[in-house]
């Protein structure tokens, strides 16, 4: 069977990515983050507000949160369908993650802005997570806008050289991956330093690897940077 046959073959077969507390890496990008998190319950508003970039952890870290506090997950869609008090109803505490898209839609935020007060009157807390933070975006409801942009927002940042490291060989590990020490050292000085960069690449040399049922190697991950540099 040719090359090409077996790439045809392939299928995208998932992979469970680790959420727990243990599997998520502390450093100065997230260690503040991390601080507001061990805070609960002490929080000075009914909300924390937890902000970054794609795939810079806030899905990984609101897990924990959901965990630590055995929160209900609402999806942000849910905002526009479903009434504010079925969704409080779910739990005493509420983590949403990815509100971005649903502000500036009044319905969406005119459930959002019930959700907040209801948890306001009766000692609940939310854990909402966006790309930017609050100040940044427009809102429809202006009530809605002042209260988030009040209420604690703390940012995730850009990963310095030795946490994209660990982020790096986590991803891989998810996928039932090990890479040795020197595609690290090959990688890290050559790919773009952010965390959506390391999500794409491992996926990349993960289909890659089974496509051509070849290792994770350093000419592996070099045919798989040319091509995500081919494509800007």
């Amino acid at each position: 069977m040719s090359n090409a046959s077996v790439q045809q073959l392939t299928f995208d077969l998932g992979h469970r990515t680790a959420q727990g507390r243990d599997d998520f890496l502390i450093a100065p990008s997230n260690e503040d983050a991390v601080a507001w998190i061990d805070r609960w319950p002490d929080w000075p508003a009914p909300a924390l507000v937890l902000h970054g970039p794609a795939a810079c952890g806030k899905s990984h870290l609101a897990a924990v949160w959901a965990d630590q506090t055995d929160a209900a997950a609402i999806a942000p869609s849910d905002l526009a369908q479903i009434p504010a008090d079925e969704l409080f109803a779910r739990g005493a505490h509420l983590v949403i993650d990815g509100v971005d898209p649903w502000i500036g839609d009044r319905a969406s935020e005119t459930t959002l802005f019930h959700l907040y007060n209801m948890a306001r009157e009766q000692g609940h807390t939310l854990l909402l997570t966006f790309r930017v933070p609050p100040s940044r975006l427009d809102f429809a409801v202006a009530d809605l806008a002042s209260r988030l942009r009040a209420a604690p927002a703390v940012a995730i940042h850009a990963p310095d050289e030795t946490l994209l490291g660990a982020v790096l060989v986590k991803m891989f590990a998810d996928r039932q991956l090990q890479v040795g020490q020197d595609v690290m050292t090959y990688l890290l000085p050559r790919m773009e330093r952010s965390f959506a960069a390391a999500r794409d690449l491992v996926t990349r040399a993960d289909a890659l690897a089974l496509a051509q049922k070849r290792a994770i190697s350093v000419p592996l991950v070099r045919d798989v940077l040319t091509q995500m540099q081919g494509e800007f």
